[in-house]
């Protein structure tokens, strides 16, 4: 290996359409450098002429004539429809448990752990048997200020990442993002914690969209600067459950990382064995946990 002589720059990837032509942009689907002239605008990033060809002629060939996202996926005409269905989820949740004024439909719906609740003279949780708080709980939120920050988010994060990976796959990310903060919050959490939002979500967002930034080589600092400190808040303030917002970035950056950097020829294994293997690990963590608690 050649050690760098002190003045010269290290040699950028030349354009393999034009090698003469030094670039730093790539091809977001087929990774290939390409310059200026090559650049053809995409959902998210720019394709080479080939891959855009490919899109429009060889698939149809093949009997596909749909074009793809970065992840695979297939390109809708609306980018942002999953997240507009899951922001007006979130605020009709909002508003109905709002018009209802009902504390006990709020307390079936929340994450616990295991519980004695009085005026059921029974206990309750997660390791009773109420499965459904694990994901109830990532559409509930009491506060305005609370699903205000949790919507904007969602508004600002959703639309890139749908138009990324696609709209199932971006849907499989965010519920098992809210799932993953559930998780880890049953697991750390004291058992008698209550704890609610789209937060775990939210994270999984963040970290999947830091994972999408620096496959397609753009600049990392706003989305990194954005996450330390929404971290710095996490720990800061008191009366939030950390353990969602942790687990839920962990388990996003995981899937995220599968969806973009999956091999073409393989792609559909990776993809789905990293979700199942996700999915997989949420389970044991939560049989482990129900476990511990049962036996005390």
């Amino acid at each position: 290996m050649e050690d760098q002589q002190d003045g010269e720059r290290p040699a950028m990837p030349r354009c393999y359409r034009h090698p003469d032509r030094e670039t730093g942009i790539s091809c977001a689907r087929c990774d290939r450098p390409i310059c200026p002239e090559c650049m053809i605008p995409a959902s998210v990033g720019y394709q080479c002429p080939e891959c855009v060809r490919g899109g429009s002629g060889t698939d149809r060939a093949a009997g596909d004539a749909r074009p793809r996202t970065l992840a695979g996926g297939t390109v809708a005409a609306d980018q942002r429809l999953v997240t507009k269905v899951l922001l007006g989820i979130n605020v009709a949740v909002f508003f109905a448990v709002l018009a209802a004024d009902d504390r006990s439909l709020l307390g079936a719906l929340t994450m616990l752990g295991y519980a004695y609740d009085p005026a059921a003279a029974d206990w309750v949780g997660v390791a009773d048997g109420e499965w459904h708080r694990m994901l109830t709980s990532a559409f509930l939120h009491q506060e305005i200020w609370h699903i205000g920050f949790n919507m904007l988010a969602l508004w600002w994060l959703g639309p890139q990442l749908e138009a990324a990976l696609g709209r199932w796959r971006f849907l499989a990310l965010y519920l098992l993002s809210a799932l993953g903060g559930s998780a880890l919050t049953y697991l750390l959490a004291a058992q008698n914690q209550e704890s609610l939002g789209a937060s775990g979500a939210i994270y999984g967002l963040f970290g999947a969209t830091a994972v999408l930034v620096r496959r397609m080589r753009y600049d990392m600092r706003p989305i990194l600067v954005l996450l330390v400190i929404n971290l710095f808040i996490t720990f800061r303030l008191p009366n939030i459950a950390w353990e969602a917002h942790i687990g839920g970035l962990v388990v996003g950056a995981v899937i995220a990382y599968a969806m973009v950097y999956a091999p073409r020829a393989r792609r559909a294994l990776v993809q789905y064995g990293t979700m199942a293997a996700v999915l997989l690990v949420i389970a044991v963590v939560c049989v482990v946990r129900t476990v511990e608690l049962l036996g005390r």
